[in-house]
């Protein structure tokens, strides 16, 4: 039973993080500042053990092109790069974001990466579509949709993706919703606080991502991850 915040559907609230015209330095602080709490509380390496996972039987030899939707300030793609310098994989890093301000802050903040760049493209637009890619992460990015455009993306992803998809995304339920609120007291960030809250309400229950998984009739991984993490992995057969 959910206690005080209703948990029981998905809400349909926007975030701040929506308007794509968010800029300077409110735009710069709020990435920054998601980087540290993303790091902090485990975030970066759920997506980074779902693409070890769906790489397990892949061979290094050959480049591997990776895609990051929704990739903000682009510190997956560099916490990536670097293991995949360390492991000996040949990647193709590629940052994905409609909001122009933030892949150029992500560039500006990667320029020491040679195999990472960004590009300013919505993910239904045919300039996206025009991609090549053998496996698609998003780190809280899904949660953004409502499921008919969801499960369209999903589909698309998955018919086009050589490898498959790690999917790093939110559970819905109200201890997450009140953690978030009292591990973000000191943070002086509105659109941080505001967003994080409408976006724990906008993240899955398992069973939705179960359903969505026999929709897409993909193989799939899914396992809880804290701090209120799913690890959702979509695998071609």
């Amino acid at each position: 039973m959910s206690f005080f915040v209703n948990t029981t559907y998905r809400t349909e609230a926007e975030e701040i993080m929506d308007d794509f015209s968010i800029e300077g330095a409110v735009l710069h602080d709020t990435l920054d500042k998601l980087a540290i709490i993303n790091k902090l509380l485990g975030g970066n390496l759920v997506t980074l053990n779902g693409l070890q996972l769906l790489l397990k039987n892949h061979s290094k030899s050959q480049p591997i092109t990776i895609i990051d939707l929704g990739c903000g300030g682009g510190d997956i793609l560099r916490t990536i790069s670097k293991f995949g310098k360390k492991e000996g994989y040949r990647f193709k890093l590629i940052g994905i974001d409609a909001n122009k301000n933030a892949t150029d802050y992500a560039a500006q903040l990667s320029k020491d990466y040679d195999n990472i760049e960004y590009r300013h493209l919505n993910v239904f637009s045919d300039e996206f579509k025009a991609i090549h890619y053998d496996i698609v992460i998003t780190t809280l990015f899904l949660h953004h949709f409502k499921e008919a455009l969801l499960l369209e993306l999903l589909t698309y992803l998955l018919k086009n993706a050589k490898i498959g998809i790690v999917i790093n995304d939110l559970h819905r339920h109200w201890l997450a919703y009140y953690l978030f609120k009292l591990i973000t007291v000191p943070i002086k960030n509105n659109m941080i606080i505001a967003d994080g809250l409408t976006s724990v309400l906008r993240g899955f229950k398992r069973n939705e991502l179960v359903n969505l998984s026999k929709q897409l009739n993909s193989n799939f991984i899914l396992k809880w991850k804290w701090a209120f993490r799913y690890q959702w992995i979509l695998a071609k057969d």
